[in-house]
Protein backbone atom coordinates (compact mmCIF):
# COMPACT_ATOMS: atom_id res chain seq x y z
CA UNK A 1 0.00 0.00 0.00
CA UNK A 2 1.60 3.24 -1.13
CA UNK A 3 1.13 6.34 0.97
CA UNK A 4 -0.31 9.42 -0.71
CA UNK A 5 1.98 12.40 -0.08
CA UNK A 6 0.71 15.98 -0.08
CA UNK A 7 3.56 18.36 -0.74
CA UNK A 8 3.59 22.16 -0.59
CA UNK A 9 0.31 24.03 -0.18
CA UNK A 10 -1.67 20.87 -0.94
CA UNK A 11 -0.41 19.54 2.39
CA UNK A 12 -2.41 22.22 4.21
CA UNK A 13 -5.72 21.04 2.75
CA UNK A 14 -7.78 19.05 5.25
CA UNK A 15 -7.92 15.48 4.04
CA UNK A 16 -9.94 14.18 6.97
CA UNK A 17 -9.56 11.26 9.27
CA UNK A 18 -7.44 10.39 12.25
CA UNK A 19 -4.00 11.15 10.85
CA UNK A 20 -4.96 14.72 9.93
CA UNK A 21 -6.59 15.30 13.32
CA UNK A 22 -3.46 13.93 15.02
CA UNK A 23 -1.34 16.28 12.90
CA UNK A 24 -3.48 19.31 13.85
CA UNK A 25 -3.57 18.43 17.56
CA UNK A 26 0.20 17.88 17.56
CA UNK A 27 0.73 21.39 16.16
CA UNK A 28 -1.77 22.98 18.59
CA UNK A 29 -0.29 21.21 21.61
CA UNK A 30 3.25 22.16 20.56
CA UNK A 31 2.21 25.78 20.13
CA UNK A 32 0.52 25.71 23.56
CA UNK A 33 3.72 24.43 25.16
CA UNK A 34 5.87 27.05 23.39
CA UNK A 35 3.56 29.89 24.44
CA UNK A 36 3.41 28.61 28.03
CA UNK A 37 7.18 28.29 28.38
CA UNK A 38 7.83 31.68 26.73
CA UNK A 39 5.41 33.57 28.95
CA UNK A 40 6.60 31.63 32.00
CA UNK A 41 10.21 32.65 31.36
CA UNK A 42 9.23 36.29 30.72
CA UNK A 43 7.10 36.40 33.89
CA UNK A 44 9.94 34.94 35.96
CA UNK A 45 12.42 37.36 34.43
CA UNK A 46 10.08 40.26 35.12
CA UNK A 47 9.54 39.28 38.74
CA UNK A 48 13.04 38.21 39.77
CA UNK A 49 15.41 40.25 37.60
CA UNK A 50 13.58 43.46 36.74
CA UNK A 51 11.58 43.58 39.97
CA UNK A 52 8.19 44.42 38.49
CA UNK A 53 4.91 42.82 39.52
CA UNK A 54 3.95 41.92 35.95
CA UNK A 55 4.61 38.24 36.64
CA UNK A 56 2.13 37.94 39.53
CA UNK A 57 -1.09 38.00 37.46
CA UNK A 58 0.50 35.64 34.96
CA UNK A 59 1.33 33.21 37.77
CA UNK A 60 -2.28 33.37 38.96
CA UNK A 61 -3.37 32.31 35.48
CA UNK A 62 -0.88 29.41 35.61
CA UNK A 63 -2.30 28.29 38.95
CA UNK A 64 -5.88 28.25 37.68
CA UNK A 65 -7.45 24.82 37.20
CA UNK A 66 -8.59 25.32 33.57
CA UNK A 67 -5.10 26.38 32.53
CA UNK A 68 -3.49 23.42 34.31
CA UNK A 69 -5.91 21.03 32.60
CA UNK A 70 -5.15 22.60 29.21
CA UNK A 71 -1.38 22.58 29.60
CA UNK A 72 -1.45 18.98 30.86
CA UNK A 73 -3.43 18.04 27.74
CA UNK A 74 -0.81 19.75 25.58
CA UNK A 75 2.15 18.08 27.26
CA UNK A 76 0.67 14.57 27.46
CA UNK A 77 -0.78 14.56 23.94
CA UNK A 78 2.38 16.03 22.41
CA UNK A 79 4.57 13.47 24.18
CA UNK A 80 2.46 10.44 23.22
CA UNK A 81 1.98 11.60 19.64
CA UNK A 82 5.70 12.33 19.35
CA UNK A 83 6.49 8.82 20.58
CA UNK A 84 4.05 7.37 18.01
CA UNK A 85 5.71 9.38 15.24
CA UNK A 86 9.20 8.33 16.37
CA UNK A 87 8.22 4.65 16.44
CA UNK A 88 6.71 4.89 12.96
CA UNK A 89 9.85 6.68 11.74
CA UNK A 90 12.14 3.96 13.12
CA UNK A 91 10.06 1.17 11.60
CA UNK A 92 8.64 2.46 8.28
CA UNK A 93 6.85 -0.83 7.60
CA UNK A 94 4.52 0.07 10.47
CA UNK A 95 3.21 3.08 8.52
CA UNK A 96 0.64 0.74 7.03
CA UNK A 97 -0.83 0.50 10.53
CA UNK A 98 -0.82 4.24 11.21
CA UNK A 99 -4.54 4.45 11.99
CA UNK A 100 -4.26 1.57 14.44
CA UNK A 101 -1.29 3.33 16.08
CA UNK A 102 -3.40 6.47 16.47
CA UNK A 103 -6.17 4.45 18.13
CA UNK A 104 -3.59 2.85 20.43
CA UNK A 105 -2.26 6.31 21.28
CA UNK A 106 -5.79 7.45 22.23
CA UNK A 107 -6.31 4.25 24.24
CA UNK A 108 -3.26 5.19 26.29
CA UNK A 109 -4.01 8.94 26.41
CA UNK A 110 -7.66 8.89 27.51
CA UNK A 111 -7.28 6.90 30.78
CA UNK A 112 -4.12 8.75 31.84
CA UNK A 113 -5.60 12.16 31.02
CA UNK A 114 -9.00 11.33 32.49
CA UNK A 115 -7.57 10.05 35.77
CA UNK A 116 -5.20 13.00 36.03
CA UNK A 117 -7.95 15.56 35.41
CA UNK A 118 -10.16 13.79 37.94
CA UNK A 119 -7.38 14.00 40.54
CA UNK A 120 -6.71 17.67 39.70
CA UNK A 121 -10.38 18.57 40.12
CA UNK A 122 -10.74 16.53 43.30
CA UNK A 123 -7.63 18.17 44.76
CA UNK A 124 -8.88 21.64 43.81
CA UNK A 125 -12.29 20.99 45.39
CA UNK A 126 -10.90 19.58 48.64
CA UNK A 127 -8.20 22.21 49.14
CA UNK A 128 -10.27 25.23 48.20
Amino acid sequence: MALKRNVGLRGLKYSGGGPMLAWILHRISGLGIIIFVSIHVLAGFSTHVVGTDWGDPVNRVYESLPFQIFIFFCVLYHALNGMRIAILDFWPRLLEHQRMAIWLQWAIFVPIYGLSVFLMIRSALTSG
